[in-house]
């Protein structure tokens, strides 16, 4: 989880720099996966080792690191370069690794959290400069006596500044998160894991060997056992004779429908993560280039939105961005058709004199 955490050499300390406070009110409601459902909660742990959760993660996240992010007059539409602090938030690493991990903490936990590592002057603005993603299970949060505000931040057990360098950064998401709100799909699709791979290593249903004579002593009962697996491991077919009777017990995976329960599974994970199901296999469908565009405006619109919404709100604040900017993902590119398509576009857009030969050189990268 601490990707990041490791380039974190010395420990920050709060200067004069008045970068906006990070506290914020608090929904208890987040809270209430793990009061209630503490034994029904998952870990990210177990998640990625459920490989539909897993693909949906890389997904989701990975998509959403290689997004660009684009600044925009909000009076004029007009575009503003973002600072370096949006498009490459840590100097050290790129950042799309930042975002991408940023929307899984978002995803996973329903909250995100920054660590501020430089900042303007206050004649400048006090904006923050620069930051990094933080984990989550670092950071614990410190509530008043209502528990309806948030009155400060604990990172690895040391109380964090209000504000300034040290300081941490909130990307709030719309729900829970994944591991509360769905960690009963996640551990049953862990033990349906664990299931295919007990049959991976004994693929027959439980077996066994009855003596139909004296009873055997614990050395040639030992025996016995090591020369039948030493057996089955080089032909199928066995001999036993008339002392030696052989028993199944429990079901084979046929009969148990794993693979039907590891389906259902995959599916309920994709409803979860509100990924559509195709993208993880969950279910067969006849995919086209024709509607591949329309599948990835549904992920987009019903995966992707949420977690995008989280970090273009966060990052269009007064310390990140000045008033009249607001921060967007540029999502074009993912959603643009093939080169026929935009051509006809063009063309059109051209002759009703919405869109000029220079602008459509630009759009496509033509313009040396």
């Amino acid at each position: 989880m601490g990707l990041f955490d490791r380039f974190i050499t010395t420990k920050p300390t709060a200067n004069e720099v008045d970068v906006a406070a990070a506290n914020a009110p608090y929904n208890i409601q987040q809270a209430l996966g793990g009061v209630y459902f503490s034994n029904q909660t998952a870990t990210r742990e177990m998640a990625m080792s459920v490989p539909a959760l897993a693909r949906a993660r890389n997904i989701i996240c990975s998509t959403i690191g290689s997004l660009p992010l684009e600044g925009y007059n909000k009076f004029t539409g007009a575009h503003v370069e973002p600072t370096q602090s949006i498009w490459q938030p840590d100097a050290r690493i790129t950042g799309s690794a930042v975002y991408g991990w940023l929307a899984e903490d978002i995803l996973f936990y329903g909250v995100g959290y920054g660590l501020v590592l430089d900042a303007y002057s206050v004649s400048d603005g006090a904006r923050i400069r620069q930051w990094t993603r933080i984990a989550p299970n670092r950071v614990i949060t410190r509530l008043n006596n209502n528990s309806t505000e948030i009155v400060g931040y604990e990172l690895d057990g040391v109380m964090t500044p209000s504000s300034g360098v040290g300081s941490l950064i909130r990307f709030d998401g719309l729900d829970e998160g994944v591991l509360q709100r769905a960690g009963r799909t996640i551990r049953a699709a862990l033990e349906l894991e664990k299931a295919a791979e007990l049959y991976a290593k004994e693929p027959v249903p439980t077996m066994v060997l009855k003596s139909n004579g004296t009873n055997l002593t614990p050395e040639r009962i030992s025996k016995l056992l090591e020369s039948w697996k030493t057996s089955r491991s080089t032909r199928a077919t066995a001999f036993l004779n008339a002392d030696v009777e052989l028993q199944a017990l429990g079901f084979d995976p046929a009969k148990l429908q794993l693979n039907e329960a590891r389906q259902y599974v995959a599916l309920e994970l994709a409803r979860a993560t509100g990924i559509p199901a195709y993208f993880i296999s969950a279910e067969t469908t006849s995919m086209t280039y024709s509607n591949s565009v329309s599948e990835r405006k549904s992920l987009i619109d019903f995966s992707l939105r949420p977690i995008l919404t989280a970090i273009e709100q966060r990052l269009t604040m007064p310390d990140f961005t000045p008033y009249g900017t607001e921060i967007r993902f540029s999502v074009d590119d993912f959603l643009r058709g093939d080169a026929l398509q935009r051509a006809q576009v063009y063309e059109i857009l051209n002759r009703i004199g919405a869109m000029s030969i220079e602008q459509i050189k630009e759009e496509e990268d033509l313009i040396k």
